[in-house]
């Protein structure tokens, strides 16, 4: 296990570096393109007869589960660092946005993906069962805060704009998470699924996710409050980040929706009143250094995934169309709330466009895709998922600070 994270943490570091140095793109997208460049040479070398480069490299993947790496570990510290920084009070001018964004339009968007997805599938012969393609809609509806925070920031979008993405990103992952759970479970046949049994599954899930967040988020505060020492505060921030999520986990309750409602407290009422300023600058940067470290990380690793991802005609054509598909219900679900809400909710001119542009997928739809059960469904999805993820990340990713720079010069 030692020589894995150490392999995988100098390869980070070099392509992190060499990106810096000579490519200048942000730090997700730049090392997650030059790790995919390194997969393709693997791939082209032994096909030419060079070695075993990519089937050595396969075998370390195969030791590297992607899914629990993500969603049991690097998740919670991730997205409450991104919540840390979020000010509550400018996220509750857009807080009837956000929810609406973050619940309906990620149940509307898991319905119509879900049909196109059948669809597709059904026109190519593919053995992919409606719930399934549910499924699918599901983990590939909500927005990653991950490949959102960092690149928003960098693209300067307009703050008003920055804060509904981010904070729709935040919060739809956590929805996505519980609908992914129950429809998984009426796939497989471990459950039957209703809407009594569905509702109260969410609200056990989303409820008790809110509920341990302000509970350990509290806790935190409360503990931070009684001492002034810096040292001991970020140990405490970082308790209640890895012990909130293993108790989520414990009781089924949403871990994302937890760490998301304590990063907040933290960030908000325990900067205010319970750290002083020597504390705060320690705080903030340890989580700064996590996220762009753990942010690193995850994104090499997406980018040599490619290496394990199978793939065909077949496959790529319904990944071609589901991309499209996937930004124009993006597009509709942000769209017509926007239309019917713009005066009461404080929409400006061109934010239909950035808000689609900018509702980028990253590694938790990744993570989600690799969490199914084996079979040809898995295979399918799987392939899919990565293509939007790929295409979300190197072409929206790439071109959101155009979009947005073009919006505020005509604005």
């Amino acid at each position: 296990m030692l020589d894995l994270v150490a392999i995988v943490i100098t390869l980070t570091a070099v392509l992190a570096w060499f990106n810096h140095r000579f490519l200048g793109l942000p730090l997700t997208i730049g090392v997650m393109a030059i790790a995919l460049l390194l997969s393709g040479a693997m791939n082209g070398l032994d096909a030419l007869g060079f070695g075993d480069l990519e089937a050595r490299a396969e075998t370390l993947l195969g030791r590297i589960d992607f899914n629990a790496l993500l969603m049991n570990g690097m998740l919670s510290m991730l997205l409450f660092a991104g919540a840390l920084h979020v000010d509550l009070d400018r996220l509750r001018r857009y807080r009837w946005s956000i929810g609406f964004l973050a619940t309906v339009g990620v149940v509307v968007s898991t319905l119509a993906i879900g049909a196109a997805t059948y669809g597709l599938c059904r026109f190519f012969g593919l053995e992919v069962g409606w719930l399934y393609c549910l499924t699918f809609g599901a983990l590939i509806s909500p927005t990653d805060p991950i490949a959102v925070l960092g690149i928003l920031r960098e693209a300067g979008a307009p703050e008003d704009l920055e804060l509904r993405i981010v904070g729709e990103s935040l919060f739809n992952d956590g929805v996505a998470v519980v609908i992914f759970t129950l429809l998984v479970g009426a796939a497989t046949g471990e459950q039957v699924l209703s809407v009594t049994q569905g509702g109260w599954l969410f609200l056990q899930e989303a409820g008790g996710g809110i509920l341990l967040g302000l509970a350990v988020g509290g806790l935190g505060y409360a503990l931070m409050r009684s001492i002034d020492a810096y040292r001991i505060e970020v140990l405490v921030s970082l308790a209640v980040v890895l012990g909130g999520y293993a108790l989520a986990l414990h009781l089924h309750a949403s871990g994302p929706l937890a760490m998301v409602v304590a990063g907040l407290l933290v960030g908000n009422q325990a900067r205010a009143s319970a750290m002083s300023e020597t504390t705060r600058r320690y705080v903030d940067g340890f989580w700064e250094l996590v996220d762009e470290m753990l942010n690193a990380l995850l994104f090499v690793l997406i980018g040599l995934e490619i290496l394990v991802i199978p793939f065909s005609p077949a496959l790529l054509w319904i990944g071609v169309a589901l991309i499209a598909i996937v930004l124009a219900v993006r597009f509709v679900t942000v769209g017509l709330p926007v239309a019917w809400l713009r005066g009461r909710l404080g929409f400006r001119r061109g934010s239909v466009r950035i808000l689609t542009w900018g509702g980028l997928r990253g590694g938790i739809s990744v993570a989600l895709a690799l969490s199914l059960p084996d079979g040809e469904p898995r295979d399918v999805l799987l392939t899919v998922t990565y293509l939007i993820v790929l295409f979300s990340i190197l072409v929206q990713g790439l071109s959101i600070g155009r979009v947005v720079r073009r919006v505020i010069n005509r604005a």
